[in-house]
């Protein structure tokens, strides 16, 4: 362990060994990749997805090995329990910070199958990480302006579209598809501007759920609901790199998929499009109260 180590050392230790990590495991996910690309059969590709998602798998506990040795963050967990890692899961969170993305892949690596993200577009341009996100099937979403829409409507169903194509592939082996419902970072500021109903959270966006639900909704065994609270607030990740996250609290639940959700038009169908949203909104209000009663409770330092 290297807690002794001042915060700076134990940050540039930290980087270096993810950095390390990443270049290693993304080599060899490259190679699958391009059999994937040269032959696009479906067999070789569910058998080459297989690997690809193995190596990321294997990345994952990396990154979880080198926050073992430079942390001593508490973990204060519930809801672990009981998950299938053969299985299909819609997973929704809250979103304050990229560390959001390592403590959802270090607590559900090999609990559940890989995450798959819906990232914004421009994120397939990150040098490395972004061809391995586009090797592995991640959906990138272009998310136009409801400004650059009006001049364009023709662009509208674009984004519904490409994600679509991008859910169908999840189906052929175990996949597990994550949404962060609030479209972007969840900021003071951000909070103010939207007038948000919630103390915690920013509006959700019901698009990407409900597309994922429509394409995959047969598929997934259960909506796996998870809240993450930093109870002293949201840490850069450069403070997480340094080991200066003293806890972090995640609550996950298993809940069935509405049936009502698995065949319906979120884009066209106005119906179930009110149906939808007023479903999440209730989901995002009982979210709220979680994270106001986790705020003040006692931390119970349960290590992941």
């Amino acid at each position: 362990m290297l807690t002794f180590l001042p915060p700076f050392a134990r940050g540039i230790i930290a980087s270096f060994l993810l950095g390390l990590n990443t270049l290693f495991w993304c080599a060899t996910l490259f190679l699958f990749a391009l059999i994937k690309l040269a032959i696009p059969a479906r067999p070789v590709r569910a058998a080459v997805d297989r690997v690809l998602n193995t190596i990321a798998t294997l990345w994952v506990a990396c990154n979880s090995g080198w926050m073992r040795l430079t942390q001593r963050t508490q973990w204060d967990v519930e809801g672990l329990d009981g998950l299938a890692y053969r299985g299909w899961y819609m997973v929704n969170c809250n979103h304050q910070s990229w560390v959001d993305i390592v403590v959802l892949q270090h607590l559900f690596n090999r609990r559940i199958p890989m995450l798959k993200f819906f990232l914004k577009q421009q994120l397939i341009y990150v040098p490395v990480i972004g061809l391995a996100w586009w090797a592995l099937d991640f959906p990138f979403m272009r998310r136009h302006s409801d400004a650059y829409l009006r001049k364009h409507p023709e662009k509208r169903f674009e984004d519904i579209d490409a994600s679509r194509r991008a859910c169908e592939k999840f189906a052929i082996v175990p996949t597990s598809v994550m949404n962060f419902a609030e479209g972007t970072r969840f900021t003071p500021a951000k909070h103010q501007a939207q007038r948000s109903p919630y103390r915690y959270l920013l509006k959700p966006k019901a698009g990407a759920l409900a597309l994922a639900l429509s394409v995959l909704g047969e598929k997934f065994d259960s909506l796996l609901d998870v809240t993450i609270v930093y109870p002293e607030g949201a840490p850069t990740f450069w403070q997480f790199l340094c080991g200066n996250v003293r806890t972090i609290a995640v609550r996950a639940q298993c809940l069935p998929v509405p049936p009502e959700f698995l065949h319906g038009d979120y884009a066209r169908d106005p119906r179930y499009r009110k149906t939808f949203q007023r479903w999440l909104q209730d989901l995002w209000r009982r979210k709220d109260e979680q994270i106001e009663a986790t705020m003040h409770a006692p931390s119970r330092g349960v290590s992941p």
